[in-house]
């Protein structure tokens, strides 16, 4: 009889193929294996002193351990802002124009969840974080996919962005409502300028779309780039709203703080659905976040310099043992194109041997759509030392995969 009760939302989410890496990777470590683990995108540093201190310090009040505010302490929205009004020159309302989350992800969830309507169409570009694309979908939309087309050095090629915007519009069976956008790009770690987002807000306004912007990576910038936001273009919040979340800038993964900004209607939806379904994060976490917003941003500096020294030392110790790949201008992964010598194996079952035979957990490009076939997700979460025992470990891997080789 409980057989045929059907759960027809979560039929809806296809196998989580990270499941079967991490999986893996578990048996690995109960048998004793040594994994060097890229597969994950989790701050392995501290959090600043100064943000734990702040954590205790509140801790202790007991008047701080009720019931908080679900789009956030008012003191959080203003940091939120401010700290918009510093970085990005762009003045926010802290009562209508910004609203705290749970980190990005629970944030992405609950807006989808609060403006999609059964049916309405999602323009996504694939590659993609899963939660840009599933979360439209449990919440009862439908994602129309397009290629995000970049160069070599993860530099999206602007121009033709557009028209595979354009093809997507067009074969679309219903009008999208909205596009999600993601740069620094998790998980190519593509860029762009300002001006790709001053055509993409005209081209919203134009065909009447809204736009979901995340800059989760955007203080992680390397070589002289710098993060734009969409907040910048003039009348941006007409159309617009936009993310961001302290778990990378400042090792604040496992506190679950993020925050979405801009226009009003979109930010009222989800300020409205998340005050009937929970009661905001506990209000130390919040006041610390506030501290981290507004306080010295060194501690900022000191971890984008320690993912550009690691990037620095894997990309030159992969390509010595034998893996091309390159450097890019932001986020804290490389998005390595699998070694051609490899390459007749996919990514999932690239990874999964280069897990057992190797001990280096990366994250299989297939995961993140149809586009990401044929790379490997590689986060900069391990010490240079272990970095470079990776590339040894790796170097061993591919030499099976030599022309003359016994595969």
């Amino acid at each position: 009889m409980f057989d045929e009760i059907q759960f027809d939302r979560i039929k809806r989410l296809p196998k989580y193929v990270f499941a079967e890496v991490n999986e893996l990777k578990m048996a690995e470590r109960r048998a004793g294996a040594d994994v060097i683990d890229f597969s994950m995108g989790n701050p392995d540093g501290d959090t600043p002193d100064h943000i734990r201190e702040k954590l205790v310090e509140s801790a202790q009040k007991t008047k701080t351990h009720g019931y908080s505010n679900s789009k956030g302490i008012i003191k959080l929205r203003k940091a939120i802002c401010d700290w918009y009004e510093r970085r990005y020159g762009v003045i926010l309302d802290p009562e209508t124009e910004a609203v705290a989350t749970m980190g990005s992800k629970e944030g992405y969830a609950h807006l989808a969840y609060a403006i999609t309507n059964p049916g309405d169409v999602i323009v996504v570009p694939d590659p993609t974080y899963p939660i840009h694309s599933y979360g439209f979908v449990l919440a009862g939309g439908n994602v129309q996919k397009m290629e995000l087309p970049f160069d070599e050095d993860y530099v999206v090629d602007e121009d033709q962005f557009f028209v595979n915007l354009d093809t997507a519009f067009k074969d679309s069976f219903v009008k999208p409502k909205y596009i999600v956008v993601n740069f620094p790009h998790n998980p190519s770690s593509a860029t762009v300028t300002p001006e790709f987002y001053e055509r993409l807000v005209a081209l919203a306004k134009k065909e009447r779309f809204y736009i979901i912007s995340d800059i989760a990576y955007g203080d992680i910038t390397f070589r002289g780039y710098k993060t734009p936001s969409i907040m910048s273009v003039p009348g941006a919040k007409d159309v617009a709203v936009e993310s961001f979340t302290l778990s990378k800038s400042y090792n604040m993964a496992g506190w679950r703080v993020g925050f979405f900004v801009g226009n009003k209607k979109l930010i009222a939806a989800l300020q409205k659905i998340k005050s009937w379904l929970d009661y905001g994060m506990f209000t130390p976490i919040q006041v610390a976040a506030t501290v981290a917003l507004n306080g010295d941003q060194q501690c900022v500096e000191e971890i984008v310099s320690k993912y550009e020294k690691r990037q620095d030392v894997l990309v030159e110790a992969f390509n010595r043992a034998g893996w091309p790949v390159k450097l890019n201008r932001a986020s804290m992964f490389v998005w390595a194109k699998i070694p051609e010598c490899a390459a007749h194996l996919g990514s999932l079952e690239f990874s999964k041997r280069l897990l057992v035979e190797a001990q280096v957990a990366v994250a299989p490009g297939i995961g993140f759509g149809e586009y990401g076939e044929g790379y490997v997700r590689i986060a900069l979460i391990e010490n240079e030392n272990r970095i470079r025992q990776a590339a040894k470990n790796i170097k061993r891997f591919l030499a099976q995969f030599e022309e003359g080789a016994v595969e």
